[in-house]
């Protein structure tokens, strides 16, 4: 994977509309963040790339893009869909078995958001993690 002369690494998928890919894009971005040497932070990012990707998949409109790029201070996951509709927090009881989805992200990035298309319909949900952070936390 190629990288830029700022160091900073790239890699973006357009994905099939369909559930099935989740597992299979998991493994990619496991595969990437391996290739990066960023496995420290491997369990969460794939654990939220699948969350987003299902959610794009689910609720959003093709085209359906996965985007991963790390600077030498973070790491960002994007999934970009055409849907209309903006995520939202649901109001679950404790039995509920979908729809957790946000607070996962939340709960596993340093960051998180919504950027709407500028032009069309669509958003981009966007996780990110502070590599620095994290690697000092390890360290300890």
């Amino acid at each position: 994977m190629p990288a830029t002369p700022d160091d900073l690494r790239t890699v973006c998928w357009t994905l099939p509309h369909e559930l099935s890919i989740v597992g299979k894009a998991r493994g990619m971005v496991n595969e990437t963040l391996t290739a990066w040497a960023l496995q420290s932070l491997a369990d969460d990012v794939v654990l939220v790339a699948g969350e987003l990707l299902a959610n794009a998949i689910t609720h959003g409109e093709p085209l359906v893009r996965l985007s991963l790029w790390a600077g030498a201070d973070e790491l960002c996951v994007r999934v970009t869909d055409h849907g209309p509709e903006q995520p939202r927090h649901l109001d679950l009881g404790v039995e509920a078995v979908h729809g957790r989805g946000l607070a996962i992200v939340e709960a596993l990035a340093h960051d998180s958001g919504v950027t709407p298309l500028p032009d069309r319909p669509g958003k981009t949900v966007w996780a990110r993690w502070d590599i620095r952070a994290r690697s000092a936390r390890s360290a300890l």
